[in-house]
């Protein structure tokens, strides 16, 4: 039974399905910095490429959007929006506004559907920071069955591989002047979204039927997506930041486990964890922070690992062994080192100017994107030397993270979408 968030239209547009068999599970790009948020990929992509030099393909896409590229066996899913917004000098009326969940085969770069829906209005109107990356800030997740969809007010969506759509709930009435951006990841038979922006809560979904198994309430001022992070006890505990603290919370229930004091501000970066450390980061106020999972309680002295008054404010870092890369907002370059926090390196690059989108790490090397001076490569070593930086004139701006598809690269724009390599 399908199930509505308001008595909207709901518009879908159906372009013909070409489906094969799904590649294995290990092979795909599942959710937001890859199938475990790591950021990190076992492949080998081009470092140099052009609009006619290493494309596989290019895609226009129905409309722009922030939001990172998914891959699903033979099948690329990303989100875009319409109708309102698309046109910073004449934005139009919020009654236009579309969200798209868009399909792509993912060897042609064919749009294979894409389901349309109306917004819950009113919406944040398109003025100020939302001018920098819309209503389609959030990346997909998916379990290899099915896809889900995160549109801020509008709710959570659930759609087939085929195109259909299964249920649709909201996530709560609230907005801000800088939008919504966390991204959906799943666990067994639930969606975890962070809905601190729509209702200050971390909500637990059933991937089955929509219906709410959990609410965790409080969380504030986040725009940081979780992590499933693993003890060394073995138990699985959901990490989360917000203004002030960091949680691990039981995945099942949403109850609190621990917390750890943060800076006293918004976050963006998503929490990462490597092995039982999770890695988290404020944005004004500038603290990044290593915590050990597994306490119970208020932790602050007892599992915090360190803490530096650095951070990357926007995009999320990586951790690769004894090493942490970042690029901040701003495009500075920095590697540290994960077992104490202590700087290694730090270079700005003017070229970058703004940066939103997050680094990736494949085969030894960094990719980051600049929301509009293109895409850069560097050593994933103390040096981060600069190898390359290709701009794409045809992709317009970039504020979403690239994917890996088994040798290629994804980067998305808010006009196209593009495969780098095979």
């Amino acid at each position: 039974m399908l199930s509505t968030i308001r008595n909207g239209i709901v518009v879908s547009l159906a372009f013909g399905f070409i489906f094969a068999a799904a590649m294995p599970a290990n092979a795909d790009w599942l959710e937001f910095r890859g199938s475990d948020g790591s950021g990190k990929a076992d492949d080998s992509v081009p470092t140099t490429w052009s609009e006619t030099e290493n494309v596989a393909w290019r895609t226009e896409l129905p409309g722009p959007g922030g939001s990172s590229p998914i891959v699903v066996g033979d099948r690329v899913f990303v989100t875009c929006y319409s109708g309102y917004g698309v046109d910073a000098d004449d934005p139009g009326d919020q009654e236009n506004l579309l969200h798209h969940v868009v399909c792509l085969d993912r060897k042609t770069g064919k749009i294979l559907w894409d389901r349309r829906s109306r917004s819950n209005l009113p919406e944040q109107d398109y003025s100020g920071f939302m001018k920098l990356h819309g209503y389609a800030s959030n990346t997909m997740a998916s379990d290899g069955e099915a896809v889900y969809a995160f549109f801020g007010k509008s709710g959570v969506w659930k759609y087939s591989l085929e195109g259909e759509q299964l249920w649709a709930v909201g996530a709560g009435s609230g907005t801000h002047g800088w939008g919504s951006g966390t991204s959906l990841i799943l666990t067994d038979d639930l969606v975890i979204c962070n809905a601190s922006i729509e209702s200050e809560s971390i909500l637990a979904f059933s991937k089955a039927d929509g219906s709410l198994k959990w609410r965790k309430t409080g969380i504030v001022q986040s725009w940081s997506t979780p992590v499933l992070a693993v003890t060394e006890a073995g138990d699985t505990e959901l990490v989360v930041s917000h203004k002030g603290a960091v949680l691990g919370l039981d995945p099942q229930t949403g109850e609190e486990l621990w917390t750890c004091a943060m800076a006293e501000d918004y976050v963006c970066p998503a929490v990462v964890a490597d092995g039982s450390t999770v890695y988290a980061g404020s944005s004004r106020k500038r603290e990044t922070v290593a915590i050990k999972t597994g306490g119970r309680g208020d932790v602050t002295d007892t599992h915090l690992l360190w803490s530096v008054p650095k951070t990357s404010n926007v995009p999320t870092l990586i951790v690769d062994g004894d090493r942490i890369f970042w690029f901040d907002s701003r495009g500075v370059a920095a590697c540290l080192d994960a077992k104490t926090g202590e700087e290694i390196h730090s270079q700005r690059h003017s070229w970058m100017r703004v940066v939103y989108a997050s680094p990736i790490l494949v085969d030894g090397k960094l990719y980051i994107s600049s929301c509009n001076n293109g895409t850069a490569v560097y050593k994933a070593d103390e040096t981060m030397e600069e190898i390359a930086k290709i701009e794409l004139e045809g992709i317009g701006r970039i504020n979403a993270t690239p994917a890996v598809d088994r040798g290629g690269l994804l980067i998305r724009g808010d006009k196209a979408i593009y495969c780098i390599g095979k």
